[in-house]
């Protein structure tokens, strides 16, 4: 029924019942009027606008009547907001503000929460601190291997327990958010079913060849020289086993630490590969905290890692990258005997030497820093780009960011 109504857009009033539903932009009346000889109108419009008619019944109670807001109000509050939704009921006359659309929630509570949950960032703080937590514990506990005064083998056996300390404090971590954010943890790259499997083993093999490419290259460029033998026999077969499992080890956990949970958890904020771009520039700064480092090799080494990223887009794990990190790292170190990220280890294979310009050689940081890497590199994308076209990682749900399809 009608109202009256003064203002330029009369409103709408319905009487309620216990049947009909209300919305919350209705306001409810409950009066009682004296009884008034005739019908009178203010001759202020603003006063009457969406109020019913007086009752005529002197000290009656009025039924509940619901007025809703006058549309020029709301019309008004629209102009001012567009992106505001409208909630119209059928027969109730003009499309009425939806109330829940105004709701904000508390600035404290948007700080630490989003469409996902808890937010991207705190995710990972959260990692961190208990990833810290745990290897202090275990760096505690296990002091005596870990000193620095050890010498000989066990000096060896301590860099091999620290590596290991370092991959369990890495990846225990992501077990228990797995088990918060009620996912499995597999998607974080590491699947178990595809533990040591066919991508790991060919990973490694591009790995290997991949660097002997690279030392070929600067051998036909005169920078090079493989030498001779500088192990024989079975203290041979030592260190290879030795380095074996300590590049293992340097693969699985500098691999998990910027492309496993990490990764996954910043490409629910951003989309992969922004998500990828800010790991692998992270790693290769990391890389620039060893000694001989120096910034070409730290941007090789964040290059190299944005084709991990690739890797772990195209194949729906690490394993691939942790073959091709560890026979990389073991083909520097212990086969072909060069510095590897400004470092050379006891026990390598080979006295091979370098003789060049530092550009070319990559003086103290070893073959990452030489500008032919950045070849190997470019070559290395393209070839894999072809062998595996097709994206595999892990559907990640995005409200913020669209997925990307490749």
């Amino acid at each position: 029924m009608r109202s009256p109504c003064h203002c330029s857009s009369p409103c709408w009033t319905r009487v309620s019942s216990p049947n009909s539903t209300v919305p919350e932009a209705c306001t409810s009346r409950l009066a009682s009027q004296r009884h008034c000889p005739r019908k009178t109108r203010s001759r202020s419009p603003a006063r009457n606008c969406g109020l019913p008619k007086r009752s005529r019944v002197k000290n009656s109670l009025m039924r509940k009547v619901s007025v809703l807001p006058c549309p020029g109000a709301g019309w008004k509050l629209l102009m001012e907001d567009p992106n505001v939704p409208l909630a119209s009921t059928p027969g109730s006359g003009p499309p009425l503000l939806d109330s829940t659309a105004l709701r904000r929630p508390p600035f404290f509570h948007s700080v630490f929460v989003g469409p996902e949950g808890l937010r991207a960032a705190w995710r990972i703080l959260f990692y961190l601190a208990m990833a810290w937590m745990v290897d202090y514990v275990l760096s505690f506990a296990l002091a005596p291997m870990l000193s620095p005064d050890l010498h000989g083998k066990a000096l060896l056996l301590s860099r091999l327990v620290d590596y290991l300390v370092q991959v369990t404090a890495i990846i225990l971590p992501a077990f228990v958010m797995a088990r918060i954010e009620k996912r499995e943890f597999d998607v974080y790259g590491l699947p178990r079913h595809s533990a040591f499997g066919k991508f790991f083993w060919v990973g490694a093999i591009w790995g290997i060849v991949s660097i002997t490419l690279l030392l070929l290259m600067m051998r036909g460029a005169g920078a090079f020289y493989f030498g001779g033998f500088a192990l024989h026999g079975i203290r041979m077969l030592k260190f290879a086993a030795y380095w074996g499992a300590f590049f293992l080890l340097v693969g699985c956990a500098e691999e998990f630490l910027f492309r496993g949970y990490t990764l996954y958890t910043v490409t629910t904020g951003m989309g992969f590969w922004p998500a990828a771009i800010l790991m692998s520039l992270l790693f290769g700064g990391v890389h620039l905290r060893n000694p001989g480092e120096n910034y070409v090799g730290g941007l090789g080494a964040a290059l190299i890692g944005f084709f991990f990223c690739l890797t772990l887009r195209r194949t729906g794990h690490l394993w691939f990258a942790i073959g091709f990190h560890a026979s990389w790292d073991w083909g520097q170190s212990f086969l072909y005997s060069v510095p590897d990220s400004g470092g050379m280890v006891t026990g390598h294979l080979m006295k091979s030497s370098f003789q060049g310009p530092a550009w070319l050689t990559g003086g103290s940081v070893g073959p990452e820093g030489s500008v032919l890497v950045f070849g190997i590199i470019a070559l290395l994308w393209i070839l894999f780009d072809r062998v595996y076209p097709q994206a595999r990682y892990p559907t990640v749900s995005l409200k913020e960011v669209p997925t990307s399809s490749s």
